[in-house]
């Protein structure tokens, strides 16, 4: 009987050392905030670079079109800020926990994000050479979504509700072309905030 206890405190140890190495990795709170934030001073710039929409919301095709490297350009540069913030807290905290940084859990969590976002990529590109721009927002979503669902079991549970949510925004993006800004600045603006903010509020206190 006290072996048996001994093989559960064992095994419930194994499990705390691999959550701690590997959920420190998590989009945190903070950096869920400031990706959130990233995102909407993006959206806010491109709004500065595109001509005026017919609507606040809406954009014209060939408007957004013809503007297509500064968009990517912003979006690169919110993709680059918000992976830099996140890696930045994550090895702050990671020496506060006394975990690694990289170990053979964080990068099976890698590949698990990089391989739909890596096809999510390569997609945008397809659609970008064959002028089908007013798809390129939704499915940056979906695919994002997808990525967050397929990590989700190394991460916090809540990681996957910010999947579902991105993946059904996209969906739902899909049925409204030319409003491509609004959705992706609610997807990769608001609902990274709220997040954060609930991750913030539950882990991070």
């Amino acid at each position: 009987m006290k072996e048996q206890r001994d093989y559960q405190g064992d095994l419930a140890s194994i499990r705390t050392v691999m959550e701690r190495s590997v959920k420190f990795l998590s989009l945190s709170g903070l950096s869920g905030i400031l990706a959130g934030l990233y995102a909407l001073l993006g959206a806010a710039y491109a709004y500065v670079v595109l001509p005026t929409p017919p609507s606040p919301l809406q954009y014209a095709y060939e408007d957004v079109t013809k503007h297509l490297p500064a968009l990517f350009a912003i979006a690169l540069a919110v993709l680059v800020a918000s992976l830099l913030t996140g890696f930045l807290l994550a090895r702050q905290k990671a020496k506060r926990l006394g975990a690694a940084v990289w170990d053979s859990t964080s990068q099976r969590l890698l590949f698990n994000l990089s391989v739909p976002l890596a096809a999510g990529g390569i997609f945008i590109i397809a659609l970008f050479l064959n002028n089908h721009n007013s798809m390129i927002a939704p499915v940056s979503l979906i695919f994002y979504g997808l990525a967050l669902l397929n990590a989700s079991h190394q991460l916090y549970g809540e990681v996957k509700y910010l999947g579902y949510s991105e993946i059904v925004l996209g969906l739902v993006a899909s049925f409204f072309p030319g409003y491509g800004m609004a959705f992706w600045t609610i997807g990769f603006g608001l609902l990274h905030i709220i997040y954060g903010a609930v991750m913030f509020k539950k882990y991070d206190r």
